[in-house]
């Protein structure tokens, strides 16, 4: 099993997306990986828009799992917004490269959340950003020429999924005519959120870091649906991967643990299904599926797991637990608990 997270951790850090099917039927958990044309074979046979979707014939239960890889943000500028932008960035999990023309703005001490920070020419970037479908790219350069060159640059090559300019309603008209008139698609420079960000009333570099990030996060949960990548307003699945549990999974030490995945959840639960919570033999978790009472509930149970092997079911009703404590979240979900091998029992496994 160890040997399959592995598999799926290089898929995702490829930028490809996977799907990974669990069979339930009686102590044993299988499990499958499909990436590439497979995992795609899988995603077209759904009209479901949630990364998880279960089915049920009898004794057995199959699980199917859509991992999405991690978000990746490029932020074209290093002023005063692409810092606060960069930090929040990084704290919603987006990974972050930063590029700027001068070294004074470009770099490590200015940027210490990013993955990357480049500093070259504004020109060159269209050789060193290699930009996938799934990608998000934020134009916050000093000037509109460098604005421009950065757009022509996104424009060109292979479409991100989101694409933010800042720039007054003025000037933006002008770029977006003017990129028409230079012969890009119509629908490319239509898709251009710019003037950048929500209409929150920004003010302040912070504020308007936020501004942007909750347009993206907007667009980030409305991404993808199973029959063809569209976007959806009622998708609720949750599946960027969390890519520390799954390091963890995939190249952590040889011991034994387990794997709590929400499969589904009613009400205001805290977490949506899809999300994931690994349990270490010394009782350490990595991930979070919402905390509270119900995940030292479910924490208890997952020693129990450890210990004895195979996996469980588990449906917690928070609603009273809620009302008795004051608790915001209440509602209902279920769980499975799955136990995690060493990994030289299990290299062979997937």
């Amino acid at each position: 099993m160890r040997f399959m997270y592995a598999q799926l951790l290089q898929t995702l850090e490829r930028g490809e997306e996977a799907i990974l099917v669990t069979t339930c039927e009686s102590a044993n958990a299988a499990h499958t990986l499909h990436t590439g044309d497979a995992a795609a074979g899988w995603a077209g046979k759904r009209g479901n828009e949630d990364s998880l979707y279960i089915e049920r014939n009898g004794a057995r239960t199959m699980i199917v799992e859509r991992f999405t890889p991690r978000s990746r943000m490029f932020i074209f500028g290093g002023g005063h917004i692409a810092v606060p932008l960069a930090r929040i960035a990084s704290m919603l999990k987006f990974d972050v490269t930063v590029y700027d023309d001068r070294p004074s703005f470009a770099n490590r001490e200015r940027f210490p959340d990013a993955k990357e920070v480049i500093c070259e020419s504004f020109e060159r970037t269209g050789e060193l950003a290699a930009m996938r479908p799934a990608d998000y790219a934020v134009i916050v350069t000093r000037g509109h020429r460098h604005d421009e060159t950065c757009l022509r640059m996104i424009l060109s090559g292979d479409e991100p999924y989101y694409v933010g300019m800042i720039g007054s309603r003025r000037r933006v008209a002008i770029v977006r005519k003017q990129m028409k008139d230079e012969g890009f698609p119509p629908g490319r420079v239509d898709a251009l959120h710019s003037p950048v960000g929500l209409a929150i009333g920004a003010v302040t570099p912070e504020e308007i870091a936020v501004s942007i990030l909750a347009e993206a996060i907007r667009e980030r949960r409305m991404k993808f649906s199973w029959t063809d990548g569209g976007s959806s307003s009622s998708r609720s699945g949750e599946s960027d991967a969390d890519m520390e549990l799954l390091e963890w999974l995939a190249r952590g030490d040889d011991e034994k643990g387990a794997l709590v995945t929400i499969l589904s959840a009613e009400g205001s639960t805290p977490r949506q299904a899809g999300a994931k919570m690994a349990v270490r033999t010394d009782g350490g978790a990595i991930g979070s599926i919402g905390g509270g009472c119900a995940e030292a509930d479910i924490l208890r149970d997952a020693h129990d797991i450890i210990m004895n092997g195979g996996f469980v079911f588990k449906t917690v009703d928070m609603t009273d637990s809620a009302d008795e404590n004051g608790m915001v979240c209440g509602g209902r979900m279920t769980v499975m608990i799955e136990h995690i091998g060493s990994r030289e029992k299990q290299t062979d496994e997937a």
